[in-house]
């Protein structure tokens, strides 16, 4: 099989490159030293589960490694398109050598044979997901359209996957580790504020909420926004302003209120985790 039908294959899946009933026939299955496999450079998957992974290596341990995975030659060494959870698991378990099929492909290929198959298994977080799409539209200067026929996804769903690395950095982890959905992500986006996108986290995290009653909650804040305020409910200019440069610098909502040359603070916190992290920028504040 050549590169040429290589490139017409990959927006069919990886079972249309390696399917593995026909894989003895049309690429030689051979078994490789472990040692001579180093990691893929280009693995789009950051997280492996530490259950799964423990899973897969019992049955390798009972069964040994029944599908082999997918390498190519860089030197005198194998680089792992992939497989990377058997051959993890594989190295787990001190095996000598592990089956496998090479292919000669380039860096693209390799990168997109890895995608290919994480996507078909569902093992990619959305965030994962995304940087991937955006390493390939960065690295090979391929448009969104280009990405979907590759993989075989619509180019909305690229579109919407692509637009969570819009989100700051500690929303996007949010998503990797499980804690919101990638719809929670969607829903934030349409929030211009970071610091309201913050907050809007902490209570989808500290009060279970749905997509839906997120989605109600920034339509609700959206309608306050825009409802002018009666003059009485105006602020001091001064007041105001510093509340707005604290709730930027705690990532959360303040009220200060002042009476003559006395008033207090109020400091909103979502979960005892919010709550550890404003102490924690007061504290890293006091010390500078």
């Amino acid at each position: 099989m050549d590169n040429t039908t290589d490139r017409r294959a990959l927006g069919k899946g990886i079972n249309a490159l390696i399917p593995l009933k026909e894989a003895v026939h049309e690429e030689k299955i051979t078994f490789l030293a472990i040692e001579k496999i180093k990691p893929n450079p280009y693995q789009p998957r950051e997280d492996f589960e530490p259950q799964s992974l423990e899973e897969l290596t019992q049955s390798i341990r009972e069964k040994g490694v029944i599908q082999p995975i997918l390498v190519r030659q860089s030197g005198e060494q194998y680089e792992l398109i992939a497989g990377e959870r058997r051959f993890r698991a594989a190295t787990a378990l001190k095996l000598k050598e592990i089956p496998v099929i090479i292919k000669n492909v380039d860096d693209r290929d390799s990168l997109e044979l890895s995608l290919i198959e994480n996507i078909q298994r569902q093992n990619l977080n959305p965030v994962e997901e995304a940087r991937a799409y955006h390493y390939l539209i960065e690295k090979y200067q391929l448009t969104q359209d280009e990405v979907s026929d590759v993989l075989g996804k619509s180019r909305a769903t690229v579109a919407n996957v692509l637009r969570l690395l819009k989100l700051p950095m500690e929303i996007q982890d949010e998503i990797k580790k499980g804690r919101i959905s990638f719809a929670h992500g969607r829903a934030l986006l349409e929030v211009e504020d970071i610091n309201k996108q913050r907050r809007l986290v902490q209570e989808i995290i500290a009060k279970s909420l749905s997509v839906r009653e997120l989605e109600s909650l920034i339509k609700t804040n959206r309608s306050r926004k825009t409802r002018p305020l009666p003059a009485a409910q105006i602020g001091d200019p001064y007041v105001v302003a510093l509340e707005e440069r604290l709730q930027q610098f705690l990532a959360t909502k303040i009220r200060i209120t002042r009476k003559k040359k006395r008033g207090h603070i109020l400091i909103e916190f979502y979960s005892q985790e919010d709550l550890e992290r404003i102490i924690h920028t007061i504290q890293g504040a006091g010390k500078q």
